[in-house]
């Protein structure tokens, strides 16, 4: 059983990953780079039309920085992968049909309880604009992060109103409380940039999750390093 989790973690992981990696390359990077100008203070000039995709070559390609980090990213993603094959596996000793169309709906809960549920009050953040401590966002998101887990379970495989009910608690609890905050919010960067990196950071999430759902449900019931398969 363990083979066979760790050899489809390390294969879903593997792949959803490194889409990933691209993805943030292509969509993810530009933006951050500009923003570091604004904190930096050394802006491009790009002329009139100055924006992101003007931005594009900022910074240029780094083969060693930009080759680290998509194997980061795919050493992240196996890791995110072995947590999902592990509830999988679970799942499916007590009758859960694991798939590649299951394992999507099993991405999206995981892109909502590690992306969208910390992201609802705690956003990306580019360099440069106003952050509370370090330290007590992480714990918060931490916290936020496996409260929205459980609230997941709680929707999937709760069979009655008081389970859906601990988990609609369980996601708002920690809104309710509220995220740590800067006592100003003020930077160098504008407010465009810093939106438009939150929206694609989200959208890279969500399209990384969704792969990996899908590859570890494919491999998972393909039976990917299982000792007894016929």
């Amino acid at each position: 059983m363990f083979t066979r989790l760790l050899t489809s973690a390390l294969f879903a992981g593997a792949a959803s990953g490194l889409i990933a990696a691209l993805l943030q390359l292509w969509f993810v990077q530009p933006v951050l780079l500009h923003a570091e100008l604004y904190e930096s203070g050394e802006l491009l000039h790009f002329g009139a039309d100055s924006n992101i995709a003007a931005a594009q070559d900022v910074g240029g390609i780094d083969l060693v920085r930009d080759g680290l980090s998509t194997v980061f990213t795919m050493l992240i993603y196996s890791a995110y992968a072995m947590i999902l094959l592990a509830a999988m596996s679970v799942a499916e000793e007590r009758g859960a049909a694991i798939t590649a169309r299951t394992g999507m709906i099993w991405g999206i809960a995981g892109f909502v309880a590690v992306h969208l549920a910390p992201g609802f009050s705690l956003a990306p953040e580019v360099p440069g604009v106003a952050a509370a401590d370090v330290v007590l966002r992480q714990v918060w998101w931490f916290t936020t992060a496996i409260m929205a887990a459980a609230a997941m379970v709680l929707i999937g495989f709760g069979k009655n109103w008081a389970a859906w009910l601990g988990a609609a608690v369980l996601l708002l609890a920690p809104h309710v409380y509220g995220a740590p905050e800067p006592e100003v919010f003020t930077g160098p960067v504008p407010t465009e940039i810093g939106a438009l990196f939150a929206a694609r950071a989200l959208g890279v999430g969500l399209a990384a999750w969704v792969l990996l759902g899908l590859f570890a449900g494919y491999f998972w019931s393909r039976r990917i390093g299982a000792t007894d398969a016929a």
